[in-house]
């Protein structure tokens, strides 16, 4: 019974799609490999790698702070989590794109001394910056609660292990914790890249000619906006299916020594699936 009511839902809407003009897949076709749609997707891509790379690195930096004995130390970082995981990251992009309103020149140099460089806050902080430091700067405090978690997983008898050798918290840090607890951080990471590949939608407003903004470009000159809504969402899912497949065999590398066989890959379950779904239709 629940496999004819799939089938059915399934072939209701494969006709929709089939029968509805409205649905424009012509006009799909026309654009899902034009130019401005192909660049929208470059630059997306850009955005989802640039970003992730900066909250992997201050997830990292921020989890071991806040592991830290010293109280200064972990208490910025937990402030710093505080804030920028309570805030939405459409706030923040949009001040980010507002910074020369607080800071109309931006320097380099010491705190209360000489300074290096400087310059127009609007000419440093550019749109396309902008949206790198509000994506990274809060996917940084979500991937220190993510690195946190797999560290503190790791049994502390490794830990006392590694300091008996004669290692300091540093090299037990890199050498014995994170190893370990990399089989717990690359899942959620993996998610982290797919949400990201999704959140840099609101880079938009800012705005930036990402996937979305370049359709919503495209459809505010012909009025084709359902077509090109769906030309961005099928662009969306090819490379998302193609996260979501590279995620797996990262997962699936780490999970060597933790089990005794490793997870059947992709294909594998697939066989498996058609093999029971055809013993069950005998």
């Amino acid at each position: 019974m629940a496999a004819a009511i799939v089938l059915y839902l399934a072939a209701a809407i494969a006709h929709s799609m089939a029968t509805n003009s409205h649905w424009g897949w012509s006009v799909v076709g026309q654009y899902f490999f034009s130019r401005r749609i192909l660049d929208g997707l470059v630059l997306t891509l850009e955005l989802t790698a640039v970003a992730m790379a900066i909250g992997i690195v201050l997830g990292v930096v921020l989890a071991v702070m806040r592991l830290s004995p010293n109280p200064l130390v972990a208490g910025s970082s937990w402030l710093y989590i505080w804030v920028f995981r309570g805030t939405p990251v459409f706030v923040q992009l949009l001040l980010w794109a507002n910074i020369a309103f607080l800071f109309p020149h931006i320097s380099i140099g010491l705190p209360f001394g000489p300074q290096f460089a400087s310059g127009d806050a609007n000419s440093i902080i550019t749109p396309f910056a902008a949206a790198i430091l509000g994506l990274g700067l809060n996917e940084g405090a979500y991937m220190a609660e993510i690195v946190r978690a797999g560290i503190i997983s790791v049994s502390e008898g490794q830990t006392e292990a590694a300091m008996a050798l004669g290692m300091t918290r540093l090299q037990t840090m890199r050498r014995v914790v994170l190893p370990q607890a990399m089989r717990v951080i690359v899942p959620p990471t993996g998610n982290e890249t797919i949400s990201m590949l999704k959140t840099s939608s609101l880079a938009s407003v800012i705005p930036v000619t990402e996937l979305l903004y370049a359709s919503q470009l495209i459809y505010a000159q012909n009025y084709q906006t359902v077509p090109l809504l769906i030309t961005a969402s099928i662009w969306y899912l090819i490379v998302t299916s193609v996260l979501s497949f590279g995620q797996y065999y990262v997962e699936r590398y780490f999970a060597r020594g933790a089990s005794r066989s490793l997870p059947p890959t992709p294909l594998q379950r697939v066989r498996t699936n058609l093999f029971s779904v055809r013993h069950e239709w005998q």
